[in-house]
């Protein structure tokens, strides 16, 4: 087990592949009561067209099935994973994103049974027509509850805009349609492809020993029986031309004010490992120099009542994309996206106007990550898997510990101002 110490930090991280290719990451906080643990496949929903295990050809799954099998894997023949969570004191869940499913526990007590109870769950699949049926129903439900939310319809609406022909623009739950055609055969050649130990990863972090925690761990695995690994085969969808993105789009919902979801895509590939880290958090940097909320471009709209406490601002690097999202609520939303295309338009000039404020504004981003380090469940979640090449949360502390101004130009240049924009609007 290899041992990467933050001595500044006071903080570890021990990394392992067992033998079936399972990932293990351990975290010790010892002066902590709870731990948390998420085990991880690179399958989300994005992830609708490709080979199956054992298969020659690409086949095409209906839309949402990566979240409809996270849904399914908690059912048993006899039992609900839930159940017996709970017998353990331990409060569980589980959520599927554009490119990754996780399952997750935290508990203060019984870390070996609910390791066991979490690795035998996501391990054993169930699925039977009667029990898939029955779920459709609830997951439809979900969906439409989710039809209904303008805060969910903005950002998958601007989502969409900005990739209308790639499985980025599809809900991740799918549609009532879409999920009325999976079938238990749909789900185990999902299961079987991207659920082998080779694609996923276990975070533990918390009151744990790293040393027994892996002993348990290997001892779980050790009593199972998995097929050889096999290199998965996704099926890429093209990388669309920027006329493809859809400019502007304006809905009508049961909303008080008008909601503006100003998205904007990059075209270019993001490095890999730690290069790709660095873009990053210097692409955030530099919308925090431009938009947080001691920035001069926020005061001057806060003031201007452009812009309120609504206004928020997110930059995401997935699998296969990146993108960010500026939105808000407001009365204005004319001179909403105007003002801040007008910014996003001149990024350069406007990030070497707010240069003076550099150091204090990545200060406040430090100060974010080690309040960050407070949480098992952050620590946890921000581990990038292969994205980054395995990066921890305080790797990504210090990348950012170690920009520099000239750093976040070329990435903000790369990524910024490039009439790569969508706006989203929705009316009264």
């Amino acid at each position: 087990m290899n041992k990467q110490a933050y001595t500044r930090l006071g903080e570890a991280v021990y990394q392992t592949t067992l033998a079936n290719g399972l990932k293990v990451i351990l975290v010790p906080k010892p002066d902590f009561h709870k731990t948390f643990a998420v085990m991880t496949t690179d399958y989300g929903s994005m992830d609708n067209e490709f080979v199956p295990r054992g298969g020659s050809q690409p086949v095409r799954f209906p839309d949402g099935i990566a979240h409809f099998l996270e849904h399914k894997l908690f059912e048993k023949k006899d039992h609900d994973a839930f159940d017996l969570f709970g017998q353990y004191g331990a409060s569980a869940n589980a959520f599927t994103s554009f490119t990754q499913t996780s399952y997750l526990f935290a508990t203060t007590s019984k870390l070996r049974e609910n390791l066991d109870i979490l690795l035998d769950f996501v391990q054993d699949p169930y699925f039977t027509p009667a029990t898939v049926n029955k779920e459709k129903g609830i997951i439809g439900q979900e969906i439409q509850m989710y039809d209904d939310d303008p805060g969910w319809q903005s950002y998958f609406g601007m989502i969409g805009r900005l990739y209308p022909k790639e499985p980025l623009h599809i809900d991740i739950a799918g549609t009532v349609d879409s999920i009325d055609k999976i079938t238990a055969d749909d789900l185990y050649a999902a299961y079987k492809t991207f659920y082998h130990p080779g694609n996923m990863s276990l975070v533990v972090v918390g009151q744990l020993d790293p040393e027994e925690t892996l002993s348990w761990i290997t001892a779980n695995q050790d009593q199972k029986t998995f097929a050889p690994n096999e290199p998965i085969q996704r099926i890429p969808s093209p990388q669309a031309e920027p006329a493809e993105i859809i400019p502007t789009t304006t809905r009508h919902l049961t909303v008080t004010r008008p909601k503006i979801s100003i998205g904007l895509r990059g075209f270019d590939q993001v490095p890999t490992g730690r290069a790709g880290l660095k873009y990053s958090v210097a692409v955030s940097l530099a919308m925090d120099l431009l938009f947080n909320d001691t920035s001069d471009h926020y005061l001057r709209l806060y003031d201007a009542n452009v812009i309120d406490d609504s206004f928020g601002y997110d930059f995401q690097v997935q699998r296969g994309a990146h993108f960010a999202q500026l939105a808000g609520d407001t009365d204005q939303p004319e001179q909403f996206v105007k003002e801040l295309t007008a910014i996003l338009n001149d990024a350069p000039a406007q990030l070497q106007a707010a240069r003076d404020q550099f150091e204090l504004v990545k200060r406040e981003a430090i100060g974010r990550i080690v309040g960050a380090i407070n949480s098992v469940e952050a620590i946890a979640n921000q581990y990038d898997g292969p994205l980054f090449d395995g990066a921890t949360i305080f790797d990504e502390l210090a990348t950012l510990e170690g920009l520099t101004f000239a750093d976040i130009l070329p990435a903000a240049e790369a990524f910024l101002g490039q009439g790569r924009q969508t706006v989203y609007t929705i009316l009264p």
